[in-house]
């Protein structure tokens, strides 16, 4: 009953989701007749990858973790992916920031000045200072993102709408309550604080992109979507891991050093806060950045949506973590949060105790907190900001008497807080302008992996883990896998063998059929193909190759991969990868939530792998054999995270690179893909003994031999058969 019943709900999903139904047998009509399975449900696959898609809607719980150290792994591995899927691995250099600050204003016990610097090249942060008057001595800093208010730093609520939060008690003054960001702003400055309100790319006075762009992107442009001269949120630029969300990370880090360059600011007391958008940058800047001294994400932070907005998605980011976990990086730094009525108000049984929990574990239970107030609608009114001021308070040693409330100021208006004037003219903006900007990102990654790449030890330091994030697993975490048998037949020389190989520690079934010669040796070719073991027969007979391997005593193994052979409906071939239920074009939400189908499938290949390797019966010597356009790139990559496990692999890649797929859901799209040395960076890192190529140029060649563990043969393709000279080669290899 349970796989009848997974069976109806894959099929109805599938349906739903456009693509060729996963079947839910073994086996369909162009498979020979030992591959051809009975309509059996209890050969039903059972792998969660064909349940629904995960999208920023989804449940993302936090589990803390038994022990210190098992922590202080898990964060570090949670600082790396941050650091890749943002694009900032490797940091993009940091230029002079060369500030302007002018245009002062003064008010009682604080001073409002206009702000603005270079984040990257000819790229601008603007925004607001407040300095209090009689500071003594160094004084608290305080960096204010501020979420996707209206207008953002100039923001103003009507007078009808101020009344209203006053008679529901959530703002306290008629004028002052109409700028939540101004509030904040001012209270801060007269506790003694500097605060460094900046705009978020496409508010204020940041219309470089545009906020059309960064926040209301929704269809892909045809003329940004180029192998030269790209756009954001085109596939070129997911594959290079730029996005919105990138460079606002970016800017707040710039922010950040702008912050800590005045000589008033005390290093030791510098926090961070927002509220909504606001709070995923300061989550996501405290857990990256260790500068900041304690964090008041507000309403934003929960096990519910994750950030609906394109600046808070990126490809990569959240596969396998969610907010909450995010968040306890800051730990054990004092971390503040808020709730309202929105998808918040479930924290309190629903990610603060795990929190809460982390923090005992590190000795600092009274360092977080959760500040709860589920009868407002989302905010960051003065009920809230009290939250922050005493926290602030309790924490930096401000000397306040708690509770700390505000006082009514006079408001600046749009023109006293803009930056630009006359006599500082907006910089450039526009389509040309955002080329540009990711034409130098791109310039500068180049320039800093190129230098890594000199020497052998730094580039596996510098690849190496940034593209295990890209392809989401390696052979060391492959997991635990178990293999069952279907059916079994013996032929004239050999053993024909059905199976599958389960990997239950992801819950992921690989068909197989393995052919194993009567005088075996031991050794094993796992040889790909695109359209999975089917791929291996003429007939009902193993192809010719396949009989030339097995008289000479290795067996050979064929597997569907995830979406092929078994997995399919009538044999129907996939032609696009699944998208979750999101009108906006942007692959983050998808690919920010769920692994791409082609790192799907090396995992696939790290599992079969797995149990050859892990199986006494194998002698550990496997062979990797991929000659087709769909499977040569898949072994390809797939070396780059198999360790020392594969012996040799032959493979041709037909000049395969990351950085030319022109669609988001081509089967062989991946984010990050083209930024680490596309399809060349991940064969140099392979251990395998000795590698056979066909279809790549003499520069991947040398690469590969220069800083890779491999010998390498290269395949002139011109010269003859690339199947029988692979063939040849690895029968001698």
């Amino acid at each position: 009953m349970f796989f009848d019943a997974m069976i109806i709900h894959r099929r109805r999903f599938l349906a739903q989701s456009g693509l060729a139904l996963a079947s839910a047998v073994v086996g369909s009509s162009s498979m020979p007749g030992l591959l051809r399975a009975a309509n059996s449900a209890a050969e039903a696959l059972r792998d969660h990858r064909l349940e629904p898609l995960k999208d920023l809607n989804g449940y993302f719980p936090f589990t803390p973790p038994a022990t210190r150290a098992e922590w202080e792994q898990r964060a570090e591995a949670l600082r790396w992916r941050l650091r890749v899927a943002l694009g900032l691995w490797p940091m993009p250099a940091r230029i002079a920031l060369q500030p302007v600050i002018h245009g002062g204003v003064e008010r009682e016990n604080y001073r409002v000045e206009k702000v603005f610097f270079e984040s990257l090249p000819g790229f601008y942060v603007t925004g607001s200072l407040y300095r209090p008057l009689q500071a003594a001595g160094r004084v608290p800093g305080v960096l204010f993102a501020h979420g996707h208010w209206k207008d953002g730093r100039f923001m103003e609520t009507s007078e009808d709408e101020v009344r209203r939060e006053i008679a529901q008690g959530a703002e306290r003054f008629e004028e002052g309550g109409r700028s939540i960001m101004q509030s904040l702003c001012v209270g801060l400055a007269r506790l003694g604080c500097v605060v460094f309100h900046y705009d978020m790319i496409g508010y204020a006075d940041s219309q470089q992109i545009t906020t059309e762009l960064a926040h209301g992107f929704r269809t892909q442009r045809p003329e940004m979507n180029a192998d030269e001269g790209w756009g954001l949120f085109s596939p070129q630029a997911e594959a290079h891991l730029q996005s919105i969300m990138g460079l606002q990370t970016w800017n707040s880090m710039r922010s950040l050093d702008f912050l800590l360059s005045l000589p008033e600011v005390d290093p030791e007391r510098v926090a961070c806060t927002g509220a909504s958008g606001g709070g995923t940058q300061t989550f996501i800047l405290s857990a990256l950045d260790s500068r900041v001294k304690l964090a008041f994400p507000a309403v934003m932070v929960s096990t519910a949506m994750q950030g609906g907005c394109t600046c808070e998605n990126a490809s990569l980011l959240r596969v396998g973590t969610g907010n909450v976990e995010i968040a306890a990086l800051i730990a054990p730094r004092p971390l503040g949060m808020t709730t309202a009525n929105d998808w918040t108000k479930e924290m309190s049984a629903k990610g603060f105790p795990e929190l809460k929990k982390l923090y005992t574990l590190l000795g600092a239970p009274d360092r977080v907190a959760l500040f709860r107030g589920e009868h407002f609608e989302h905010n960051y009114n003065a009920v809230s900001r009290a939250a922050f001021y005493g926290w602030l308070n309790r924490h930096f040693g401000l000397g306040q008497k708690d509770p700390i409330l505000e006082r009514d100021y006079r408001r600046l208006t749009r023109q006293e807080l803009s930056v630009w004037d006359a006599q500082h003219p907006a910089p450039a903006a526009g389509p040309d302008f955002e080329r540009r900007l990711l034409r130098g990102l791109t310039d500068d990654a180049n320039r800093q992996l190129q230098e890594a790449a000199r020497e052998p030890v730094r580039f596996r330091e510098v690849y190496a883990p940034a593209i295990g994030i890209v392809l989401g697993r390696t052979l060391a975490d492959a997991g635990q896998v178990a293999w069952t048998t279907i059916e079994e037949r013996t032929r004239a020389g050999w053993t024909e063998i059905r199976g599958r190989t389960r990997n239950t520690t992801h819950q992921e079934d690989i068909p197989v059929v393995l052919f194993r010669p009567v005088s075996w040796n031991g050794r094993v070719v796992l040889w790909l193909n695109e359209t999975g073991k089917a791929g291996l027969y003429d007939a009902d007979q193993p192809l010719a190759s396949v009989r030339r391997i097995l008289d000479r005593g290795l067996a050979v193994c064929g597997a569907d991969l995830l979406f092929q052979g078994d997995f399919l409906e009538n044999g129907a071939p996939l032609t696009r990868t699944r998208r979750v239920k999101e009108t906006r074009e942007s692959a983050a939400y998808t690919f920010g939530y769920n692994h791409a189908l082609f790192a799907q499938r090396v995992h696939d290949v790290l599992t079969v792998l797995q149990h050859f390797l892990s199986d006494a019966k194998f002698s550990k010597r496997v062979a990797l054999l991929a000659l087709d356009r769909g499977s040569g790139p898949l072994a390809a990559a797939s070396l780059a995270v198999a360790g020392p496990g594969i012996e040799s692999a032959a493979f041709n890649t037909h000049g395969f690179r990351f950085g030319q797929v022109r669609d988001l859901h081509d089967l062989r799209f991946l984010p990050g893909g083209a930024k680490y040395g596309d399809l060349p960076g991940m064969i140099a890192l392979s251990q395998a003994k000795t590698l056979w190529m066909a279809g790549e140029p003499a520069s991947t060649a040398d690469l590969v031999n220069r800083l890779g563990s491999s010998r390498t043969t290269r395949f002139d393709e011109t010269a003859g058969d690339a199947e029988k000279g692979a063939v040849d080669w690895l029968l001698n290899a």
